[in-house]
């Protein structure tokens, strides 16, 4: 799960990283009302949407009256601001955040991650922060520092110093020290799986100011917070893997058109793999679980449906804990309940199989039965309509 800047400066305050004063609205009159309580003649408007590029997509915009101000939270409030992270859909703004200016001396990056090769949790930071971080590691990635941390001894003071000085920033060692300290704790007391500031920035007093903040959060610890739960902004999601998390499925879009549906991530990932091999292109990922039931059977043809770009769909069981006549039963349900007419081409291996398969059989329904994976991707090929 994604937070919003506002939201993630909010919590940065709470762990004592500095922030510049801001105020987020959600309309002209309270952008104005932002402005007016934070003082002064200069302002940025940002827009509040889960991408990264908004500046570079004019998301982010310099107000120099109360006049440029309101000019720039009505085009953006209202509107949907296209990145080279969002998609050509883009993500609807609903809020702006009116904050003051810095004076900049100097941008940097910093950020954190699980780092699940090391087992660690890693600090990462660039002199090279700004806009086009993501240029930098891509083409220069000896410009980004890491620092993983063990566990067990938590973030140490030497390694506060060594980024100090491999960003150059000898100076300003005590602050920075507080920065990653407090980043630590907001870390590992709240269960992120990434959070950065980018950009860091210096000012022209010698303060160091967080600028920009994103964080994501481990959905699977999402349980243990659920007052971070409640900051979740359903408008900036697909709709479909919402209305997924409602049901228990694990969901993603994807731009194929062959609809999957599988129990276990792993053989999810596979199948695609052979989808490909085969020369089609999968339109989601889909995993039903392992301990699914003929009503989430029936939901996920639901979900592939709504995805006007699927031309067939392939079922692929593999009946463990579930039963595969259980799963027949759903998918039989389910063709009924949508008056599916697309093919559907079904895989099933393991518990009751037998059982399963003649299910299908005697349903009357177009089902077309494969006998193993690699038929079963051969099969939701050719009646998509062939290699692409």
């Amino acid at each position: 799960m994604n937070l919003h800047e506002f939201q993630a400066k909010q919590l940065f305050a709470r762990f004592g990283i500095p922030v510049p004063e801001a105020r987020v609205a959600e309309s002209v009159a309270t952008a104005r009302d932002a402005a007016r309580e934070l003082g002064g003649n200069q302002w940025m408007v940002k827009a509040q949407v889960h991408a990264g590029g908004r500046g570079k997509a004019g998301g982010v915009v310099r107000a120099d009256s109360t006049a440029e101000l309101e000019a720039a939270a009505d085009r953006l409030l209202g509107s949907r601001l296209v990145t080279g992270q969002s998609g050509p859909d883009g993500q609807p703004i609903n809020q702006v955040l009116i904050e003051s200016p810095s004076d900049i001396a100097a941008e940097y990056y910093l950020g954190m991650l699980v780092d699940r090769a090391l087992s660690k949790v890693v600090f990462m930071a660039s002199a090279a922060g700004g806009m086009n971080i993501e240029e930098v590691a891509r083409e220069t990635p000896e410009k980004i520092l890491t620092v993983p941390v063990h566990p067990a001894a938590g973030l140490q003071g030497y390694q506060c110093r060594q980024l100090a000085f491999g960003l150059g920033l000898e100076k300003q060692l005590k602050p920075l020290s507080a920065i990653m300290q407090g980043l630590y704790r907001l870390f590992m007391d709240n269960d992120l799986s990434l959070v950065e500031i980018n950009p860091l920035v210096l000012t022209a007093d010698g303060e160091l100011l967080a600028v920009d903040a994103k964080i994501n959060l481990d959905d699977s610890a999402l349980y243990r917070h659920p007052a971070l739960q409640a900051l979740r902004d359903a408008s900036q999601e697909d709709e479909r893997e919402n209305r997924a998390h409602q049901h228990g499925l694990n969901y993603v879009s994807l731009d194929g058109n062959i609809g999957c549906m599988v129990n276990g991530a792993g053989l999810a990932m596979a199948t695609m793999d052979l989808i490909q091999l085969h020369g089609g292109a999968p339109a989601n990922f889909l995993d039903v679980g392992g301990g699914t039931t003929a009503e989430k059977v029936a939901e996920a043809f639901k979900l592939i449906l709504s995805d006007g770009k699927v031309a067939a769909i392939l079922v692929n069981i593999f009946g463990g804990i579930v039963r595969c006549d259980l799963i027949a039963e759903g998918i039989i349900q389910a063709v009924k309940e949508t008056g599916l007419t697309l093919p559907v081409v079904v895989r099933l291996e393991g518990t009751n199989v037998d059982q399963g398969k003649a299910l299908l059989q005697q349903s009357g329904l177009e089902i077309i039965a494969a006998d193993g994976l690699g038929d079963a991707a051969t099969r939701v090929v050719e009646a998509a309509g062939g290699p692409g």
